[in-house]
């Protein structure tokens, strides 16, 4: 076997489709975990220097920051190592299967397995369909931020009023109704909006809704690609055995006429009395 045709062997054993997902949920999980886990901790550091005054107003959501970077933690870990499966899964079907038993051929092991991969990749599709709506609150929150800044500074140049304007981190449940002064107006809130810290963590959020995205897209094209996947094998299975039986009759045949025998007639005595031509 030249060099040619032993790439071209390699290639050719390679799941395309599943190393692409699992390169979308790679990339998705490292943007969500990375940019979400930084977002968090300059989200506190925004709520302790502008919205709130007092420590016991904000302990709360410090401790839900560090709850949620502990889930962080724990969801980079898992995905890492589920994607890892999925792929040595598609590698084994599509190579090793292939040249140990065949190309539709499998074990009840290998269909089982498959049956939890697919059920398992839908469920936590639908389980980060609700992460990825949940990580558009925070970039709808900046969103209006920045939005209420730029009003601010348009009205600034008239004699209009902009005291009335404010984001008020209370309503958005940030921090308890008794928090001081828990909103920032007019041209504080201005100046909050043109630090560093408000761009950086505004941008992070961007980029760990984008990363959410992701992750849902990889899962769905996954589960999708093991569904149908799953159906091919089934129904060239179907085939084989189709295949099979008849391959198996026509050697029945071919033995019966070397044999000198005459076939079985598949239809009943009294069928081919009936149909033989009267004196």
């Amino acid at each position: 076997m030249g060099c040619y045709d032993c790439c071209m062997k390699c290639l050719g054993g390679v799941p395309y489709i599943s190393l692409v997902a699992t390169l979308l949920c790679f990339s998705g999980i490292a943007l969500f975990c990375g940019c979400g886990h930084q977002a968090l901790t300059e989200t506190e550091r925004l709520i302790e220097t502008y919205f709130a005054r007092n420590l016991q107003d904000y302990i709360t959501l410090a401790y839900l920051i560090q709850y949620f970077q502990y889930i962080i933690y724990g969801l980079a870990s898992f995905f890492f190592l589920y994607c890892i499966v999925l792929l040595a899964e598609g590698f084994y079907t599509t190579s090793a299967t292939k040249q140990t038993f065949g190309e539709f051929r499998s074990t009840m092991c290998g269909r089982c397995l498959s049956s939890t991969f697919i059920l398992i990749t839908y469920l936590l599709a639908v389980v980060w369909l609700l992460v990825f709506a949940l990580s558009a609150l925070p970039v709808y929150f900046f969103y209006n931020m920045d939005a209420t800044c730029q009003t601010i500074t348009l009205l600034t140049e008239t004699p209009a009023s902009i005291n009335q304007l404010c984001i008020d981190a209370r309503q958005y449940g940030l921090l308890p109704w008794n928090a001081v002064p828990g909103k920032a107006c007019g041209i504080t809130l201005s100046n909050v909006c043109k630090t560093r810290e408000f761009h950086l963590t505004y941008e992070l959020y961007i980029a760990a809704f984008a990363g959410a995205g992701i992750t849902l897209l990889a899962l769905t094209h996954c589960s999708l690609y093991l569904a149908v996947r799953r159906m091919y094998l089934k129904e060239g299975r179907r085939v084989e055995t189709e295949e099979r039986k008849i391959y198996n009759l026509y050697g029945r045949l071919q033995k019966d006429r070397e044999g000198g025998g005459v076939p079985p007639s598949p239809y009943p005595p009294q069928i081919l009395s009936d149909s033989l031509p009267t004196e």
